[in-house]
């Protein structure tokens, strides 16, 4: 199923008309050639985003692009979707009583003897095929696959929090595959709060972080003070 084809059925859904889809034989626990509807399409970073509903069933399914198909399956292949059972390979012997002679009719007048005939060998009767399987009905050995389907997936999510030696701090949280925040800044206060939160020993750890930066920008003040006392005294004598 191409995005064209994605797209279009977000926007009849968003429009209250869930399109008709019909499972293809990648589709795992619904035969091919059946027919469902989509009523949401969740997170595409997904693999199964496509949430539809078989007809017939109440439970609505998880499936990938590549299980469901735009195009309706001509009618004999979606009769003959599912399978019918293998024929047992057991045979059953029958005895079957054969005449031991058989005659032929003789016209109305002194006619010889009946001349005997051999009967015909006879093969022993195979058992009758089991009848097929519904074509609406599901694979047993795949119920308990599709009943996970149906269960949403939680995304992990990771957040990282990065530090300089001048004391800036910033924030990434990644949910899943996806790259929700990136480098959005915070506060050395804020970040001190949220360690005291978490853990002593992150609080520990953090702190001596903040220590260390507040060093470094005393003394880029005790620099810059001396530098503007410089400037102030040159000033000064220019201006005499």
């Amino acid at each position: 199923m191409s995005d064209t084809e994605i797209q279009q059925i977000a926007t009849d859904i968003a429009g209250g008309r869930p399109p008709m889809v019909w499972f293809t034989a990648a589709a795992v626990g619904v035969p091919e050639g059946r027919s469902g509807k989509v009523v949401e399409i969740g997170d595409r970073s997904e693999s199964d985003f496509l949430r539809v509903k078989p007809t017939g069933s109440k439970d609505v399914l998880s499936f990938s692009p590549t299980e469901v198909t735009l195009t309706k399956p001509p009618r004999d292949r979606a009769a003959t979707a599912s399978p019918a059972q293998p024929k047992s390979t057991t045979r059953k012997e029958s005895t079957v009583t054969q005449p031991s002679t058989l005659t032929t009719p003789t016209p109305p007048s002194p006619a010889p003897s009946p001349t005997p005939v051999a009967p015909k060998p006879v093969a022993p009767a195979a058992e009758p095929a089991k009848p097929a399987a519904p074509a609406g009905a599901a694979k047993p050995a795949t119920k308990a696959t599709a009943a996970a389907r149906s269960k949403a997936k939680a995304p992990e999510v990771t957040v990282t929090l990065t530090g300089t030696a001048d004391g800036e701090w910033s924030v990434d949280v990644v949910s899943g595959k996806k790259k929700s925040v990136r480098g959005l800044p915070v506060t050395s206060s804020a970040v001190a709060q949220a360690a005291k939160v978490l853990h002593p020993e992150v609080a520990e750890v953090v702190a001596g972080i903040l220590e260390a930066a507040r060093v470094v920008q005393e003394s880029k003040v005790q620099q810059l003070q001396v530098e503007l006392a410089e400037a102030r005294r040159l000033l000064e004598e220019l201006s005499d």
